[in-house]
Order: C-alpha cells, then sequence, then structure tokens
C-alpha cells in the first residue's frame, strides 16, 4: 500500500489542483447522470402517452375468417410470458349525427373490466361512472364538449348496417389525444355483437399488452404465425415515433461520449503534470529500491482517488440536478434509474484509471540516476 500512501500525499501536497480535478469530474458525472436520465424519461414519457393506454398488439381475422374467438385471447397470454394482458374486442365504425354535423366514431365493444386494463379508463374518467351496462357507452372529452353531451344524455349512432341505435352516456373520459377524445368511443360487449350481427362468442379483435413494448413486433410475428390470424403492432403504426427515439437516443450518447473524453482529458492533463513535478521524488524513490511497477502504480492511484471522489461528488450533484428539475414548469419528472446511474459511475472511474496509463508508463521508465543527477 506504499504506491497508495505516496499518491494520498502527492495529491494533499497540490490541494487547490486536486479539488479542481474532482470537481472536473464531479461536473462531467453529473452531467451525464443529468441528461441520460432526461433523456430516458421523456423517452418513457413518450412511450407511456402513444401505447401505454391502447393495445400493443391488435390480433385480427386472417384471410379466411370475419371474427376470431375469444379463447384466443386465453391462448396469447399462455403461450407468450411477455403478455401482460389479452382481452377479445368488437370494433365497428359509427356515425353520430348533431344538427347539419356529423362525425365518425370508433366503436369498441367489450367488458368493462378488460377494457379497463388496456385503456386505464377508471384512471381518466372526468365525469360521470366508468359503467358499461347494456345500452350505455362512454365517449371522449373533445367529443363531449364539441356536441354538448354529457353523463346521462341519449346518444344515437347510425351503425354500418343503415340502422339507428341509441346508447345512454354512463361517462366521458380523457385519454391524453385530441383525436382518441373526439373520434372514440366504448360501448358493451353485447351491444357491439348485436350491431356487427355476431354471436356471443366470436369477436373482431383481440388486444394485448406486454411487459415489454419493444418487443411487440417479435411476439405479433409468433402469435400471427401460430393462430393463422393478421397481427398488427405499434410499432409498424409509429414508425415517425421510433426514429424520434432513436435521434434522441443517438444525441443522448454523443454527449455522454464527449462528457467522458473531456473528464478523460482533465485526468490525464493533471496526472502529466504531476508527473512532471514529482520527477526528482519518483526517481529519488526509485533509487533506494521501488519497482517500476510500484512507481507507475502511483500515478494509478491518483487516478483512482479523484475518479472515485469526482464520481461521489458527481453522483450528488446530479441527483441535485434531477430534483431541482422537479420544480421546473414541465408536463414530466425525470426519474433517475440506479442502474444508469451505477454505470455511468463505474464508467467515470475507469476513465479516470484509463487516463493514468501514459503518466504510469512514462514514470516506469525513469531513470533514477539521471533525474538525481540532473538535480
Amino acid at each position: 500500500m506504499l504506491s497508495l500512501k505516496i499518491a494520498a500525499r502527492f495529491l494533499k501536497s497540490s490541494p487547490g489542483q486536486s479539488a479542481l480535478i474532482i470537481a472536473g469530474i464531479a461536473v462531467g458525472i453529473a452531467t451525464q447522470i443529468f441528461v441520460g436520465s432526461l433523456i430516458t424519461s421523456l423517452q418513457a414519457d413518450l412511450i407511456d402517452a402513444a401505447v401505454g393506454s391502447s393495445p400493443h398488439i391488435t390480433l385480427l381475422p386472417g384471410d379466411s375468417a370475419s371474427t376470431v374467438p375469444g379463447t384466443l385471447a386465453t391462448t396469447a397470454s399462455k403461450s407468450e410470458p411477455l403478455v401482460a394482458t389479452a382481452i377479445p374486442v368488437r370494433t365497428l365504425s359509427a356515425i353520430y349525427t348533431s344538427g347539419e354535423d356529423s362525425v365518425p366514431l370508433s366503436i369498441t365493444g367489450g367488458d368493462a373490466t378488460d377494457l379497463g386494463l388496456i385503456y386505464k379508463l377508471e384512471d381518466r374518467m372526468v365525469s360521470g361512472t366508468y359503467r358499461l351496462s347494456a345500452g350505455e357507452a362512454l365517449v371522449g372529452t373533445v367529443f363531449a364538449e364539441k356536441y354538448d353531451v354529457g353523463a346521462g344524455d341519449p346518444l344515437e349512432l347510425l351503425l354500418p348496417d343503415g340502422t339507428m341505435a341509441e346508447f345512454t352516456v354512463s361517462g366521458v373520459f380523457d385519454l391524453g389525444q385530441a383525436t382518441a377524445n373526439e373520434r372514440v368511443a366504448f360501448v358493451d360487449a353485447a351491444s357491439a355483437a348485436d350491431a356487427l350481427g355476431i354471436a356471443d362468442e366470436e369477436y373482431t379483435a383481440i388486444q394485448i399488452q406486454l411487459t415489454d413494448v419493444f418487443a411487440s413486433t417479435e411476439v405479433a410475428d409468433r402469435l400471427g404465425n401460430d393462430n393463422d390470424v393478421t397481427a398488427v403492432d405499434w410499432q409498424a403504426e409509429n414508425a415517425e415515433l421510433l426514429s424520434g427515439l432513436a435521434a434522441q437516443s443517438g444525441s443522448s450518447i454523443m454527449i455522454q461520449v464527449f462528457v467522458l473524453i473531456a473528464v478523460a482529458l482533465g485526468i490525464a492533463s493533471t496526472l502529466a503534470i504531476s508527473a512532471v513535478q514529482k520527477t526528482r521524488q519518483i526517481g529519488i524513490l526509485k533509487a533506494i529500491g521501488m519497482g517500476d511497477g510500484a512507481a507507475g502504480r502511483i500515478f494509478a492511484w491518483q487516478a483512482a482517488l479523484l475518479g472515485a471522489g469526482g464520481t461521489l461528488g458527481g453522483i450528488a450533484l446530479g441527483y441535485g440536478l434531477i430534483w431541482g428539475f422537479s420544480f421546473a414548469p414541465v408536463p414530466f419528472s425525470i426519474r433517475p434509474e440506479p442502474t444508469f446511474i451505477a454505470i455511468s459511475a463505474g464508467i467515470g472511474i475507469t476513465v479516470a484509471l484509463l487516463s493514468s496509463i501514459i503518466p504510469a508508463r512514462s514514470t516506469s521508465r525513469l531513470d533514477p540516476i539521471e533525474v538525481i543527477q540532473n538535480g
């Protein structure tokens, strides 16, 4: 541990310089943690807004069928471990007319409990009651405001077969998307079956949510091939969103790489200066028997101490920045991930150690006799 003691003494001999480089490392690590956590949290919020309350995969009838059996939901849940929720639904289009205005509605019929698992409707109600008894419907906030429809009001819809169906609005929801809040409505399963003219055990789709949203393409391919149905996943329909997320991730990685390069250059330059300043002391130590390896380890220990101190300070500063961001007037919050922070800390210390290679190698090549003779 002689190398460690000497390294600590060298750092103490220049406290201002040591404190400055530790502060530089801390700022670099804090920037890496803050930017990485910011991008990760933003992406998580975007994904949640896009598909958090909608199906990740939809199984539709194959080419030779017009419906799918309700048992397919159970089959999908048992065959795929990543399936969190699978529910059978009946979907149809209808038209609501108010005076001279008319608006097409995308109707989803199903059990209220099942629909709540996918669309989280119970938490998104703004008025009325989350209920889908026979002949009841739920509508979105934009639709309700635009056409002056509220809980308890009648809702007359023109069905695909040209007949009229009357529902009673039981509640108004907010899915967080203007288009969905104007064009989406939910009705009970039996009413949807009657409107489509299908049997109780027949459905038009199986809607699925996964524990890993980015596994939707692979899971959809397997479910489609194994069950002779058409599988549509959210990634295929949100290519622009995925492209934006990839660009965000690329930007985050570039920022973090440049931060690490800056940290490495700062440590390497400090150690290089220290190696020049301490040339005489190192020469004397080698003259009295210290080996080349032990002399080189002095700077490795200096780098480790600087890296550890800067990393701990960076973690504290990073958490402080994240906490401070919670007061910013933005519609999302940063959620620090311990795993990402641990990886950032490990990378910071590793970069610090790698920065000591050149000073350590130059020190190990010192000729103690030449150093002492030259003063």
